[in-house]
């Protein structure tokens, strides 16, 4: 990890680069510096600025907002792997998980996303609070961090792999059954500090309806979600569901979650349904890309139903924002920026991509904040690639430099890549 670097005396820092992306319009800006002052965006700039203020020059580099994930696991590495998943959450100490989980937010500030929603530790507490809080007052670096602490499951479903489904989770997941207990576990996760609240509404195993989408058991009764959505609402907070069955699906829109998450089983109906209400998608289509090299999918028709209902909701209007699942997949292993590739290949446009990536997904998890654009009063966090995303949206995977509020967190030339710390 590059060491990083503050704005000058004067607290302003200017980055150049070739040309700065203005992702509302789609288009490229005739300027090409950015002047951040207070870690906010103060002015873009043609000419060089005024004496005094530290400057970082990234020659014939393209200037982006930073990125927005909004789908991470940073306490979990490879969980695809099913004896692993069980032996992060079983075996291994808590301060080693910790500290992977440091290593994964230094991995995504390389990959260029300067926000992450980690939505669940899976077995970790609310570890998730205290990172996003040492991110915040520098202790570590890592990414501007919206956290979930545990996900919320029925009681008795989501066991460990391989363990009787009547078990429960040895180090921690929350569970509840009726609405007022629904309702307590909501207000004990707001006493944490999290700042979204995350809940299951898909169990398994999946089975095959008519119109090819996959359908399963309802874990949750539709009051029960309903109690889950109004108290976290009422409590000034976001709910995403884990939604990959059809009646989970419809059930988590009726009862006006904010997101859908991975989303298998969207059907033109459904896609409706959430254009109207306002519901973003969150697609993870790149750990559903490995879940389907490893037989995670199970069968191939799980696959192409999950692309189906990217392309229903792409179709009509759904908000959709870029996640990656990251965590499910080694975060060693993949570029998150490949999302941006997969959900291109599926019918976005590059800037409809870009969007994803920065504005929508900003707007989804911190919609209070002004992140996702370089614009003035927005977040000061810029990631400076090689190449042209609006021509070949892979080139965000080329990534020289990532500024995040108005310091310096990564340069390429500098870098030991935290692929090669072997961990």
């Amino acid at each position: 990890m590059g060491t990083s670097s503050d704005p000058g005396r004067s607290g302003r820092l200017a980055v150049r680069g070739a040309r700065i992306l203005d992702v509302r319009r789609g288009a490229w800006d005739d300027r090409s510096t950015v002047l951040i002052d207070g870690g906010r965006v103060a002015e873009l700039m043609k000419g060089p600025p005024p004496d005094g203020i530290a400057v970082v020059d990234v020659p014939g580099s393209s200037l982006i907002p930073g990125l927005v994930d909004a789908h991470t696991h940073v306490l979990l590495q490879d969980t695809l792997d099913r004896s692993s998943l069980v032996s992060q959450m079983v075996e291994q100490n808590l301060g080693h998980r910790i500290a992977t989980a440091v290593r994964a937010m230094h991995i995504a500030l390389e990959h260029g996303f300067t926000t992450i929603r980690d939505l669940g530790t899976e077995g970790a507490g609310y570890t998730d609070v205290g990172l996003r809080d040492a991110a915040v007052e520098g202790i570590v670096a890592g990414p501007r961090m919206l956290v979930a602490g545990p996900a919320i499951r029925p009681t008795g479903r989501y066991p460990l792999p391989g363990q009787p489904h009547s078990g429960t989770f040895p180090v921690g997941i929350d569970s509840c059954s009726g609405v007022d207990a629904c309702r307590d576990v909501v207000r004990t996760q707001v006493a944490h500090g999290v700042d979204w609240i995350k809940i299951y509404v898909s169990g398994g195993p999946l089975r095959r309806t008519d119109s090819g989408y996959p359908d399963g058991p309802a874990v949750f009764t539709e009051a029960e979600v309903g109690a889950l959505v109004d108290e976290a609402h009422r409590q000034g907070l976001r709910i995403a569901a884990h939604a990959q069955c059809l009646t989970g699906t419809r059930m988590a829109i009726e009862a006006g979650v904010d997101s859908i998450e991975h989303g298998y089983a969207i059907t033109p109906e459904l896609a409706r349904a959430m254009a109207d209400r306002g519901v973003t998608l969150v697609a993870t289509l790149l750990v559903g890309r490995e879940s389907a090299a490893r037989g995670w999918y199970g069968d191939e028709w799980v696959e192409s139903a999950h692309q189906r209902s990217f392309q229903n909701c792409l179709e009509v209007g759904v908000p959709i924002a870029l996640g990656t699942d990251v965590g499910g997949f080694g975060w060693t292993d993949i570029s998150q920026a490949e999302e941006l590739s997969i959900m291109v290949g599926l019918g976005q446009t590059p800037i409809d991509a870009l969007r994803s990536a920065t504005l929508v997904g900003a707007r989804l998890v911190c919609p209070h904040g002004t992140g996702g654009e370089l614009a003035c009063g927005a977040w000061g966090d810029v990631v400076a690639v090689d190449g042209d995303p609006l021509a070949d949206v892979s080139a965000v995977r080329n990534v020289r430099m990532v500024v995040q509020n108005g310091a310096v967190r990564f340069r390429r030339e500098q870098a030991t890549s935290a692929i090669e710390w072997g961990g």
